[in-house]
């Protein structure tokens, strides 16, 4: 993996394995604007070693995947493709950046672009901070063109689905809640949440056996906070799972004889419906209480807080041209009622 540059590796018959490497990416993808960077951190007085290190932004990398992601499915160069993400605060990230890049693009770019071409002139009889090049827009412009289609692809519960990895400890039961709900916020279907490192339960170690017990309450509280969601157990084994025989022995151990690949259930995050006339909008909205949820709508969005993390969906036609009048909170579902009136959405 490290001799190959971020390019796909052929492991075993019909299976390929690609490590992305973040400073060839930026090569690729990035050279415009990691270049800009670099020298406006420069001239901060940043060391331009320093300077290039720090150029490397927050979300480049998950781009990068998704270019890959969406070129693979649009060129259907594999039956199936398994990304394996980072730990909950990444992966929001990664699932988030077609939907803020494109917001980016529709309500800031052209504007942004237009400014910056007028300002240069001026900007540079009057200070030595660097302003941007065109071609450090026209970079941001091809990476948005490639990656059109990527969040269809997402969004797709047909195509695409989300399983979710969790250990039986509180706390990261409580961090797999939440990643849950932001999957759900995001209109990505969830079909199985698989808890790691189950030890078994004939064993006779007395110092396994208050663990035992405190397995059982919290794979009875993962199984029950997830329903329906399928829940899967992958055992406990001596061995660290390296190599494709032990791969295969955990993959038998969790699925048994269903294919891995199989969509295991299908979970519709979002739907917008008409009730008696009324239009409304369902979101799934696990692990959340009425207090943490604030709603606001701008132009055709609707934009839904929570917490720190925000979602702006974009409304059909049809409800766009409507305003929020009533919000409800039940059984783990948001379900947001449109009218003719102009009141902002009482929060749920």
């Amino acid at each position: 993996m490290d001799v190959n540059r971020g390019r796909p590796v052929a492991v075993a018959e019909n299976l390929w394995i690609q490590e992305l490497d973040v400073h060839e990416e930026i090569q690729k993808h990035w050279g415009e604007v990691h270049q800009y960077l670099s020298l406006l951190l420069n001239v901060s007085g940043l060391d331009s070693v320093l300077a290039e290190e720090l150029a490397v932004l927050p979300g480049m990398e998950e781009v990068s995947a998704l270019l890959y992601v969406n070129r693979y499915a649009k060129d259907e160069a594999y039956d199936v493709l398994i990304l394996d993400c980072a730990p909950t605060a990444e992966s929001i990230r990664f699932v988030s950046v077609p939907k803020a890049l494109e917001w980016y693009m529709e309500k800031i770019f052209r504007m942004e672009r237009n400014l910056f071409r007028m300002a240069r002139p001026v900007v540079r009889r009057l200070s030595d901070v660097p302003l941007p090049e065109d071609a450090y827009f026209a970079s941001i412009e091809r990476l948005f063109q490639r990656l059109r289609g990527v969040d269809a692809l997402l969004t797709d519960t047909h195509r695409t689905s989300v399983r979710l990895v969790t250990n039986l400890e509180k706390m990261v039961i409580r961090e797999t809640q939440r990643s849950f709900m932001f999957f759900s916020l995001h209109q990505l279907g969830i079909d199985a949440i698989i808890v790691n490192r189950v030890f078994a339960e004939d064993s006779q170690d007395p110092f396994l056996k208050a663990l035992l017990e405190q397995q059982r309450s919290y794979l009875n509280l993962v199984t029950s906070s997830f329903d329906p969601i399928p829940v899967l157990t992958a055992p406990y084994f001596e061995h660290e799972t390296l190599g494709y025989g032990r791969l295969k022995a955990l993959a038998q151990a969790i699925y048994g004889d269903t294919p891995p690949h199989d969509i295991l259930y299908h979970h519709q995050p979002v739907s917008f419906v008409s009730e008696n006339g009324n239009p409304m909008v369902r979101i799934h909205f696990p692990f959340v209480s009425r207090e943490e949820i604030a709603l606001t709508k701008v132009g055709d969005e609707l934009v839904i807080r929570m917490g720190a993390f925000k979602k702006n969906l974009v409304l059909p036609r049809a409800f766009a041209r409507l305003h929020p009048e009533k919000a409800r909170l039940e059984q783990e579902t948001l379900t947001i009622t449109f009218g003719g009136g102009h009141e902002p959405a009482r929060e749920a």
